[in-house]
């Protein structure tokens, strides 16, 4: 079976040859929302019921992979807050839904993954990256608590020191250093970025889909159990933080592309 283009906002999916696409379409830099992630939670919940889907793909179009939320956007709510809804409404919620979703993603990273966009990229299950890749859970230099799961998915991946290096720092790591850390599997040119990610998805693929639906259902029992209960703290930390006078020096800094001139208040 194959699958004309559906588009649920800005996220487009397709299917063929058992394998599901996801796409993200706000280039050059694929800046997230609420409304976004609620995109991509609709858009890979309608292969949670397709047979036909085996793996799925998650990509985008542009520039960067996903740079996070856009923190300087000139608007009367703050990016992060624009980001994030109102408490009833949150992107975490809808964080959630994705982490739920049962089959086995394979991300093609081919620029920046930047704080929530990391925290998107870490929610597949594998992650083909280029050279030109960066990662970064920059949070700490917008005066903000780091969000989307993070604090659980980034440790459980690389490790309690390495996680705490990126997230006391906001350093940016690239493709190779990734590889080499195991926050990415596979290196790969720009250019043949989507058909590694698309040769690993086949791969998979050709097993037996409810054997490794069940396999991966065992590895990630807990997930997205706990990925809500640390949503929930990081959202509130999150809240909290963006009142402080820190958050408003660390968007600007960022901004303005400069060490913020931080007071701790």
């Amino acid at each position: 079976m194959s699958m004309k283009e559906v588009r649920f906002g800005d996220v487009s999916v397709q299917l063929g040859q058992h394998i599901g696409l996801v796409e993200i379409h706000r280039p050059p830099h694929n800046y997230f929302d609420r409304h976004l992630v609620e995109n991509l939670a609709d858009a890979f919940a309608s292969f949670e019921g397709e047979p036909d889907c085996r793996a799925v793909v998650l990509c985008s179009e542009g520039k960067s992979f996903c740079a996070g939320a856009n923190f300087s956007r000139q608007a009367s709510e703050s990016g992060a807050e624009a980001a994030l809804g109102s408490s009833t409404s949150h992107l975490y919620k809808q964080a959630v839904r994705l982490f739920e979703f049962g089959k086995p993603i394979v991300a093609a990273i081919q620029g920046a993954a930047i704080g929530g966009g990391l925290g998107l990229a870490l929610m597949a299950d594998f992650r083909v990256v280029s050279p030109e890749a960066r990662f970064a859970a920059n949070f700490v230099k917008l005066g903000i608590h780091p969000g989307f799961g993070l604090t659980y998915t980034l440790p459980r991946l690389i490790g309690i020191q390495r996680a705490s290096l990126l997230f006391y720092t906001g350093r940016r790591i690239g493709g190779q250093q990734a590889v080499e850390w195991g926050l990415g599997d596979v290196l790969a040119d720009a250019e043949t970025l989507r058909d590694v990610a698309t040769k690993l998805a086949a791969e998979i693929a050709e097993c037996a889909p409810l054997a490794v639906q069940s396999t991966r259902a065992t590895l990630r029992r807990d997930v997205a159990a706990a990925v809500k209960a640390q949503t929930d703290r990081e959202l509130s930390e999150q809240l909290r933080l963006m009142q402080t006078e820190d958050h408003k020096e660390g968007v600007r800094a960022v901004a303005e592309r400069r060490a913020g001139r931080f007071k701790g208040r």
